[in-house]
């Protein structure tokens, strides 16, 4: 088993050990009844003393992530009642360098009734009918296509409408600035595996994406969290920090955050780009949703005060029009881009030609006359979702109002019975994102995230009754309220 062990980090050895696993437990890496290298095999193979693993085993059984049994070794909890029977046999003990893999799991709720994990649109709202339509036409018409690869920089034709569409939120950026990419999950893959090597020190807002999380981690990079207030991002203490760890690279999503919804305020915008400069590093500003503003438009993007070339800039137009087209665009400058072309030709020789042409005539002359619509109808749903969680949320539940995105960010009284609460919601057919997986270490978080727009809306409020009323009888339960 590999866990690649950072021996100059503030954190010990044993801790380092405890968490790997406990991540790789929690996200299915390491299934129930998983049987874990002995003490003496995992410090033989990692280099340290039996002591340090005797350490890290003693914390996750403490935890109740494993169980140890004198004689017959230790496995991961909840296991079947013969232990030695589970696994694929010489799989289990073929090395991986997957530190943490929350991401698919969060995708794999597919027998729920009332799925509020996934941050996402329903179909109805979607343009789906428009896109499929244009996608027909180009395959009987166009067929060709299929047998293309196209630029791997992306369809000359797409970069150049996606210019104008940042030009018109203030991003002045000209077409050979821009590159295609399947999604902004692969923007963030590109720059990592471009710019981050193992050590290399990430900060990111305290909570984050859980996607950015796992492509960090995957890179042995040491990331640090960052709290946030009502204004995002507190620069004052990420001033601190950095002077203590420079940053190699400084991820954020500035926009109606995901998952706390929180935006960026201009001064802080501003602060941080101040704070790049001054170390000569990168940010990654993730760009999902700011056209799904509720009430005014938010602060331009971070990328519309780049001179500098600072900015790594993305765009995502997958979760908005079409999530099964994977379609983002990545803006940077000067050589940054042609690193990250560099390393996309490596990885998938260029974003499928077909889905680009069929998004194409969309964006061109329909997407902001889209957005003002959708904007409308997902603000119904949120304030729907607000009015039931006044009515009946139990006591001690708190939450901020967004204004845009797809998420609500909620706090609970207490984090020791979330994963308990998980079980029994599933249970009951509805499902959300715990906040553990919206940060890299595994201290408790008290948040859940509901997402208002992943199902109809009448299936919407009635599975968040339904949840609300659970989550009553949880809290009475454990004795929380």
């Amino acid at each position: 088993m590999h866990i690649d062990l950072k021996r100059g980090s503030s954190k010990s050895l044993p801790q380092q050990i405890s968490d790997t696993l406990a991540q790789r437990i929690t996200s299915g890496l390491l299934q129930p009844g998983t049987r874990l290298p002995s003490v003496r095999g995992l410090a033989s193979s990692l280099k340290v003393s039996q002591v340090t693993v005797s350490k890290a085993y003693e914390e996750l059984e403490s935890n109740g992530r494993i169980i140890c049994s004198q004689g017959k070794g230790c496995f991961v909890a909840r296991r079947p009642i013969n232990p030695v029977e589970a696994g694929s046999g010489w799989q289990d003990g073929y090395d991986d360098f997957l530190p943490r893999a929350q991401l698919w799991r969060n995708f794999d709720y597919s027998a729920v009734q009332y799925p509020f994990h996934l941050a996402a649109i329903h179909s109805e709202l979607l343009p789906l009918q428009f896109i499929g339509a244009t996608m027909s036409s180009l395959v009987t018409g166009q067929p060709e296509l299929m047998a293309s690869y196209g630029n791997f920089q992306g369809d000359a034709e797409l970069r150049e409408v996606m210019c104008r569409h940042l030009h018109s939120r203030g991003v002045e950026v000209q077409s050979s600035d821009v590159m295609i990419t399947s999604g902004s999950q692969q923007g963030i893959d590109l720059v990592a595996r471009t710019f981050v090597g193992p050590g290399d020190t990430v900060y990111l807002e305290a909570p984050s994406y859980t996607g950015a999380i796992d492509v960090f981690a995957g890179r042995g990079a040491e990331m640090i969290f960052v709290p946030m207030d009502s204004e995002g991002m507190r620069i004052d203490v990420l001033t601190r920090l950095c002077d203590k760890r420079p940053p190699k690279l400084i991820y954020t999503n500035p926009t109606f955050q995901n998952p706390s919804g929180v935006t960026m305020s201009m001064t802080r915008r501003q602060r941080l780009l101040e704070l790049a400069r001054s170390y000569r590093c990168l940010i990654v500003e993730d760009d999902p949703f700011s056209d799904l503003y509720f009430h005014k438009p938010p602060p331009p993007p971070i990328k519309s005060m780049d001179e500098e070339g600072h900015v790594v800039y993305m765009k995502s137009f997958s979760k908005v029009i079409a999530p099964g087209c994977r379609i983002a665009c990545v803006a940077a400058g000067g050589n940054i881009l042609s690193r990250l072309i560099a390393a996309k030709s490596a990885s998938d020789l260029g974003s499928p030609l077909l889905n680009q042409r069929a998004v194409l005539p969309f964006i061109t002359r329909r997407y902001d006359a889209y957005t003002r619509q959708l904007r409308t109808a997902l603000r119904g749903r949120m304030e729907t979702a607000v009015k039931l969680l006044k009515r009946y949320a139990p006591p001690g539940v708190t939450w901020n109002v967004p204004e845009g995105g797809l998420n609500l960010w909620l706090q609970l009284p207490g984090a020791e019975g979330i994963g308990k609460l998980h079980v029994r919601a599933e249970q009951a057919g509805i499902s959300f994102l715990p906040g553990d997986v919206c940060y890299s270490g595994e201290v408790p978080s008290g948040h859940i995230r509901l997402c208002y727009s992943q199902m109809k809306e009448a299936d919407m409020e009635e599975g968040l009754r339904l949840f609300l009323q659970l989550l009553t009888e949880h809290l009475r339960t454990d004795r929380l309220i």
